[in-house]
């Protein structure tokens, strides 16, 4: 059955399931595009830069400054761009940092969990209109072909738009899963990393305080 086949048999609620399921691949696409980008390069530029940063702090500035596009090149450059702070500063500016980016690791979680919570309550909706179409069209003591008709195009409208409720709704939940499983590995990464940079700075405060990386040269 080819697509406007199905959006014909499904009945009304198909018109906002087929737009869930076109709004669902294009937020997925764009997630798909940020993890892959995040999980290629971010956890190597963290290793770099702590190798960096033990050896040569001006250096690591330098390399995060080109690796802007990364949350943790953000998070770690807000920090080591304040002037002269102290280990508690410097550990608030990592938080207060990190937390900032989590709305961009979570983008469009909350439109996926409409769309997977929405999809199969249409499903059910056309259900509900399928059956009163297909007992509409029954009348007592009548089997004849307009009348099977009716019921049967009834009980093909109820069918198919649980059918595509159902799909939408998995289809949506898989890949939101699955962003969530990232999202949660980026923040242990960014919390493991950022606290690895955190006691390499205490080291270097206690030796006498570096001042901002943004203006040595």
């Amino acid at each position: 059955m080819q697509v406007g086949s199905w959006v014909t048999a499904g009945g009304i609620v198909m018109l906002p399931l087929l737009g869930f399921s076109l709004l669902a691949v294009a937020l997925i696409l764009e997630r798909v595009i940020f993890w892959v980008k995040i999980t290629r390069r971010q956890e190597r530029l963290a290793r770099e830069v702590l190798t960096l940063y033990s050896h040569n702090p001006r250096n690591a500035f330098l390399k995060l400054e080109k690796n802007t596009d990364l949350p943790i090149a953000r998070i770690f450059l807000a920090a080591l761009e304040l002037d002269r702070p102290n280990p508690e500063e410097f550990r608030l500016a990592l938080e207060s940092s990190a937390q900032a980016e989590i709305p961009l690791l979570k983008r469009f979680n909350t439109v996926f969990e409409t769309i997977i919570s929405l999809s199969p309550l249409l499903g059910l909706l056309g259900t509900v209109l399928g059956l009163i179409r297909s007992f509409a069209s029954l009348k007592l003591g009548e089997l004849s072909g307009s009348s099977t008709l009716g019921v049967s195009a009834g009980i093909s409208e109820a069918l198919v738009s649980t059918a595509a409720g159902l799909i939408v709704a998995i289809f949506t939940l898989l890949f939101a899963n699955t962003f969530r499983g990232l999202y949660l590995r980026q923040i242990a990464l960014i919390q493991e990393y950022g606290g690895q940079l955190e006691l390499l700075y205490r080291r270097y405060y206690e030796q006498g305080a570096p001042s901002s990386y943004a203006s040595t040269g």
